[in-house]
């Protein structure tokens, strides 16, 4: 059975680029995102790279990569989720996210697992929830 664990998600720095035209729709930008984690994974400044597919002016998609370094449930180490969600005009971001395969180190070698949040636009942090086992 996997185990569960929670927390919070705060961002501390978000730089988008337009990819080509921005001035059409459906359009593509990219985001440098740094993210911190608190609660049961605690990683602080992570590295997260999204490609985001605007199909309106406040809507969308997004893929993406985040590395996280620190600790899952006390044993330090690091790994790369996954991650890819959708947009609404009120704001609010849904994301499902996944560890890629063979990517922990350290003590969280062997993880897997999976999880999602839920930001709403003005929250300073969000929850996030992991199912995750290892070995």
């Amino acid at each position: 059975m996997p185990a569960q664990t929670t927390g919070r998600i705060s961002y501390a720095n978000w730089a988008e680029q337009p990819i080509g035209s921005d001035a059409t729709s459906p359009r593509l930008a990219r985001a440098c995102v740094t993210n911190n984690f608190s609660g049961g994974i605690e990683a602080d400044r992570t590295a997260c790279e999204y490609t985001i597919v605007y199909t309106s002016d406040k809507t969308g998609t997004f893929t993406g990569l985040e590395l996280l370094t620190g600790r899952l449930d006390g044993r330090e180490g690091s790994f790369v989720l996954e991650e890819r969600g959708a947009f609404d005009a009120d704001g609010t971001v849904r994301c499902t996210f996944e560890v890629v395969p063979g990517s922990a180190t350290g003590d969280l070698v062997g993880l897997s697992g999976s999880g999602s949040f839920r930001y709403e636009a003005g929250n300073p942090s969000f929850p996030y929830t992991f199912d995750y086992r290892m070995g």
